[in-house]
């Protein structure tokens, strides 16, 4: 876990628990804050993330006999729990992933934020005399605790469809879980045993509807608590609306001294891209600003190396350029960076996505189709009726015709759409692609950032700026327009909010949602699909030629299964190589 915490290691050992912990060191670094935490009567923690009502929650607590002698946050979390418990997450505005021992021991509590933002991963084992809990941060540390490592074909056919490395609880791992946005474990280990007991924390919903006049001072409060750091912070500029409003109000903290970070494709592959407009805006604020090229040797060393280093496929090519843009700026000395991920989901910003929920829900009767099914449908990558020509035999009767992929997109659009009665049926939609799309989104920034020890921050994707938005009637975020919508048709809000406050290039610009051009440049790994033996285990030898062949063309399947080819590379490779060389990323498997 190194690469996600390189400053400083702690371990707390109280003989039924030990508790590690990496840290990053962003607020008070130095003893002061060191992990794992104890205090009297509070027990211990250990703790991801950032707190952003922190002195909110201090001055509380502080009212309630409470004494602090930290200004970490994490201090503030420990003393929340000793207060309320369970309860204290609720109270929580911020990213988390935390584990919890009460005072007597008797309580080990894992909890994940209710967005998603941090992740966090577990697996039962048994042991002699008794059941064993593992959790941390990766999947893949996880894994490596297991007696063996196996995939879970279940998840690996819905990657092969959804491009992501979860299915709810489920990994790419076979007995590795993770934690739901909102999820809240507490295992009692009284008399020997594990009995788990689970609780979701939903993201607070105000009873009144929102004022779209309020989006302005919402935002600006949300980048103004996501600022607060000890160590230099940057923000992430791609030329679009929602880096954009995040770097217009992070420069009227910072002013000149505001550094701000582009990744493109470079040496003119897309002269009217992220670079061209990043510039116009970087120049617009007056920031400092740099701009990191993505070229297609780049892109594919940079890929293999992601999966060997995170032991995962990767989900979208964006994530080596976010890699790629954090390596450059925790070497000019930046260790925070905010992001503009989330105002998509919260506010209606996917064009083609929200314009085809609205032809969907004029047409729903007629189609007969589950509305989640549509999601599923309408995003597919591998759509899962081309699995049977895809996959071998065993493999179809392993993922059982999907049907824990369909079951799980009914029950999933089913539950965010009964969360509260809408006028829109677009917003169970738009609430649906907060569910799914943004918790992807924040686990690519996470893990693509942080394994190069950079701490991203979201500021859109906030509990208050994601109650706010839930509030607001449809026809404050997107507007169908009788099915003609454009551009200027989705973030209504935003635009309105925030229209003098970015350039005017910048608000008519189209959405790029894959803007390197990695299509021209899947060949470079394409020799992995045949020289995986594992591959032919999962693939028919017709889909593995079909796709090695023309990978340019067929990239939609090109994509992961490449991704998956560099996976199993990666664990199954070479059977000679340790599980700690393999987990480290030293022993590269054999071809």
């Amino acid at each position: 876990m190194r690469r996600r915490g390189p400053d400083a290691a702690g371990l707390a050992d109280m003989g039924h628990v030990r508790l590690g912990h990496r840290r990053l060191s962003v607020v008070a670094p130095g003893e002061s804050g060191a992990q794992p935490m104890s205090r009297e009567g509070a027990g211990t923690l250990v703790y991801n993330g950032e707190l952003y009502n922190d002195a909110e929650l201090r001055r509380e607590l502080s009212s309630r006999g409470h004494s602090f002698d930290s200004a970490s946050d994490t201090l503030t979390v420990l003393l929340a729990l000793k207060q309320w418990g369970v309860g204290a997450f609720s109270r929580l505005r911020g990213m988390y992933a935390l584990a919890w021992l009460n005072p007597s021991g008797s309580t080990l509590t894992l909890a994940r934020d209710p967005l998603g933002i941090k992740p966090l991963h577990y697996t039962f084992l048994e042991r002699e005399g008794g059941l064993e809990l593992v959790f941390a941060s990766e999947a893949a540390v996880v894994a490596s605790a297991r007696p063996t490592v196996r995939p879970d074909l279940v998840t690996v056919s819905s990657y092969l469809t959804t491009i992501r490395t979860t299915l709810g609880s489920r990994t790419m791992f076979e007995g590795v879980r993770c934690l739901e946005p909102g999820e809240v474990m507490e295992c009692d280990l009284r008399d020997g045993r594990i009995a788990v007991r689970r609780v979701v924390v939903p993201i607070p919903i105000a009873d009144l509807s929102s004022d779209p006049a309020d989006a302005g001072a919402v935002v600006r409060d949300s980048v103004r608590r996501h600022l607060r750091s000890d160590v230099r912070t940057c923000c992430l500029l791609s030329g679009g609306l929602d880096s954009s409003i995040i770097a217009s109000l992070a420069s009227e903290e910072a002013g000149a001294d505001l550094r701000t970070y582009c990744a493109g494709a470079g040496r003119g592959i897309d002269v009217d891209g992220d670079h061209a407009h990043a510039a116009v805006m970087a120049g617009w604020l007056g920031s400092r600003h740099t701009a990191v090229d993505i070229t297609g040797e780049l892109f594919v060393e940079r890929w293999a190396d992601m999966v060997i280093r995170q032991g995962l496929p990767l989900s979208t090519p964006n994530e080596v350029a976010i890699n790629e843009v954090a390596r450059v700026l925790r070497a000019a000395g930046d260790i925070v960076a905010l992001s503009g991920e989330g105002a998509d989901e919260l506010f209606g910003g996917y064009l083609g996505p929200m314009l085809g929920a609205w032809r969907f829900e004029q047409e729903r009767s007629a189609r007969g189709v589950h509305p989640g099914i549509f999601q599923l449908e309408e995003t597919a990558w591998v759509p899962p009726a081309a699995k049977d020509a895809l996959l071998q035999p065993r493999a179809i009767e392993a993922i059982e015709g999907d049907a824990h992929l369909t079951a799980w997109y009914r029950e999933a659009f089913d539950r965010v759409a009964g969360e509260r009665p809408d006028r829109s049926p677009l917003q169970a939609h738009l609430r649906f692609m907060r569910r799914v799309n943004l918790v992807g989104l924040l686990g690519r920034l996470d893990s693509a950032m942080m394994l190069e020890g950079v701490e991203g921050r979201t500021p859109f994707a906030d509990v208050c700026v994601a109650s706010f938005a839930e509030g607001l009637d449809m026809e404050h975020k997107f507007r169908p327009a009788g099915g003609r919508a454009g551009v200027l048709d989705t973030k209504l809000c935003l635009r309105s909010a925030f229209g003098s406050r970015v350039h005017p290039s910048v608000t008519g610009r189209a959405k790029a949602s894959f803007p390197l051009p990695f299509q021209a440049w899947l060949g470079g790994a394409r020799e992995t699909l045949l020289g995986v033996e594992w591959m032919r285990e999962v693939f028919t030898e017709a889909a593995l030629h079909a796709v090695e062949a023309r990978p340019c063309e067929s990239w939609r399947f090109a994509w992961p299964m490449i991704n998956l080819a560099l996976w199993a590379q990666r664990w199954w490779g070479d059977p000679s190589a340790t599980r700690t060389e393999i987990l480290a990323g030293e022993a590269l498997p054999a071809t």
